[in-house]
């Protein structure tokens, strides 16, 4: 016997161990009936090991003996993870067999790969994902980060969901999904669109949705670019990753430092919110073997953008799409924000002069839109000037140009799925400014 549970306090157990004390990330194993796994979060907490109960088993009682596994948290890897559903300790949900040991293959998902060169490349690889707004405002590059905000039921997951058969269609790589902390009907909707659509041969998923511990929903993201990180680096694969939602990675970490009674910092979350958030980030990177192309939900709270959750995610990621509920109720899908919506990759250089001259001009008159807006609420249309008028017509066709039926809304509105080639997405905007 290595130690003894000597307190328990919800999901949190202190242990008191010998001289064989475990390390900060191992695994301990409760000698009971269910052999309960802890993971040791702290060590000297009072002169004991902190341990967090993983899956809340509830027949765990003082004095029961701990065992040392000399391991952290694994999870099963590899080719016969293709198109499988695990929870963030890498067990099945999806009622399928289990797979046999002698095909699996396991990786700690605390230990991060050695940092080889960064991923470069002579010229930006374009990922076309046929849903207009997002190839004409927010290019979506290879091996960078895409950030989809928006409060709830604005269409994040829809459009999430859009994403993943579009680009799964076309094979650009294999995908992975992580569910963090969303409904579990989002998830099932989810897992039957893509089987019904034959992409789970091409897909990972992993979740931990809200029905779960803070525990295994702040380890399910980790869990998947663990995963992740196995086939870019030991098979050269290039992934696209969406992970929806990341503000619920934060929501988790939140209610576990609330456990470890740890005083929050001045914006209401745990005083560690930028380490958790960077630890996540920066594993979602490329390398010379393979690259990891990541699109992010991030909820909103309140519908304030000013969120420092928010905030602080959006300084990851190359690109924002911002929806915006007002937007929706002018029944425009996907209800992307214009004026909000930004790109750091939207340059000459990687989408080209014209496509970048056109989004210029674009995002002159969408401005121009929003102010004159006020000024007919007061005046009424008419009393523009000729070229006023003429450009605020322009603005409210390119909004509707951007609206586009969704594959994965037909069965529900009866409108067939649009992909939309970039060229004509181009050319349909030409005609409307020129």
């Amino acid at each position: 016997m290595a130690g003894v549970v000597a307190q328990i306090k919800d999901l949190i157990v202190l242990a008191d161990f010998d001289e064989d004390s475990p390390k900060i990330g191992e695994v301990v194993k409760v000698s009971n009936e269910n052999q309960t796994e802890l993971l040791v979060e702290r060590l000297n907490v009072n002169g004991r090991v902190l341990c967090l109960n993983l899956t809340g088993d509830k027949t765990i009682i003082r004095g029961m003996p701990l065992t040392r596994t000399n391991m952290g948290i694994k999870i099963p890897v590899g080719d016969v993870t293709i198109g499988r559903v695990f929870d963030a300790l890498g067990l099945p949900l999806d009622n399928m067999p289990q797979i046999s040991d002698d095909q699996i293959q396991y990786k700690e998902i605390l230990k991060v790969p050695k940092a080889g060169d960064k991923f470069t490349s002579v010229a930006p690889d374009l990922l076309e994902t046929g849903i207009k707004v997002l190839d004409f405002l927010t290019p979506l590059v290879k091996g960078r980060k895409i950030g989809i905000i928006g409060g709830a039921g604005v269409g994040k997951t829809v459009l999430t969901m859009e994403l993943i058969n579009n680009i799964a269609k076309s094979g650009a790589g294999l995908a992975y999904f992580a569910g963090i902390g969303e409904r579990i009907r989002e998830g099932h909707e989810l897992y039957v669109t893509l089987k019904e659509a034959d992409l789970l041969k091409n897909t990972c998923m992993f979740f931990g949705q809200m029905n779960e511990n803070p525990i295994q929903r702040a380890l399910v993201g980790i869990s998947a670019v663990a995963s992740a990180e196995y086939f870019r680096d030991e098979q050269g694969k290039d992934i696209l990753f969406f992970a929806d939602n990341m503000y619920r990675y934060i929501q988790a970490k939140n209610e576990l430092s609330t456990l470890l009674d740890q005083i929050p910092n001045e914006g209401g979350y745990e005083p560690t919110i930028f380490s958790d958030i960077k630890v996540l980030q920066d594993r979602l990177s490329s390398n010379e073997k393979g690259s990891i192309t990541s699109v992010q939900t991030i909820y909103v709270p309140a519908d304030d953008i000013s969120d420092p959750a928010v905030q602080m995610i959006q300084h990851e990621l190359d690109a924002i799409i911002v929806l915006s509920r007002s937007v929706a109720e002018q029944g425009i899908r996907p209800a992307v924000d214009l004026t909000r919506t930004t790109s750091s990759l939207l340059t000459p250089e990687v989408v080209g002069d014209r496509h970048y001259l056109l989004s210029v001009q674009v995002q002159a008159l969408i401005q121009k839109y929003q102010s004159l807006k006020n000024i007919i609420a007061i005046i009424g249309e008419n009393e523009l000037s000729p070229i006023d008028r003429a450009d605020f017509g322009k603005a409210k066709k390119l909004i509707a140009n951007f609206s586009q039926n969704m594959f994965v809304t037909e069965k529900l509105n009866g409108l067939p799925g649009e992909f939309i080639k970039k060229e004509d997405t181009l050319k349909s905007i030409e005609e409307i400014i020129i």
